[in-house]
């Protein structure tokens, strides 16, 4: 094997090409398919009380904020209550915020959600996978969906509320 690997560079290289070949078409299906400017993509995930529901199906007409979050994030639990008032102040000019938590227990999720007081809708992303499909890759991450279904804008990391009231106001 060492005598043809010495003197044979071409089946090592064409070994290689082949494997990164595939290794990058195996990451195809990995790679996130909500992007700005294109539909989000669809989900059902679990409410707290153990409801379904259908996105974008029950969402129509709305601008919709999705959420990705979870307890031990140190920046999610200050911009989730600084969220609380946004929420509050848009609802009834049709902002929904599906605050997805990703992969802890239903128990967790609602002991945290209640010492904070959210009123908007908490999901159970309990596999991870609606994570995955959204190409989250750290928390808090957020996406601005407009009244058609597309998404405007993705906010990682944390945000105030004045900033993501500003991107409200543009779509409201």
């Amino acid at each position: 094997m060492s005598r043809v690997l010495k003197h044979s560079k071409y089946p090592v290289i064409g070994f290689m090409v082949l494997l990164l070949v595939m290794l990058l078409t195996g990451c195809e299906e990995q790679l996130p398919t909500a992007r700005i400017g294109t539909p989000a993509p669809a989900f059902t995930l679990n409410r707290l009380d153990g409801t379904t529901i259908q996105f974008p199906e029950h969402y129509r007409d709305k601008i919709v904020a999705i959420r990705f979050w979870a307890d031990w994030c140190p920046f999610c639990k200050t911009e989730m209550a600084d969220l609380e008032p946004v929420y509050r102040h848009y609802h009834d000019r049709g902002l929904v915020i599906l605050a997805i938590n990703v992969m802890q227990s239903p128990e967790d999720v609602r002991a945290f959600t209640e010492r904070l007081g959210i009123s908007y809708e908490v999901l159970l992303d309990s596999q991870g996978e609606v994570t995955r499909r959204y190409g989250v890759m750290g928390l808090p991450m957020t996406f601005i969906v407009d009244r058609h279904g597309i998404i405007k804008t993705r906010i990682a990391g944390e945000s105030t509320a004045e900033a993501f009231a500003g991107i409200l106001d543009e779509l409201l």
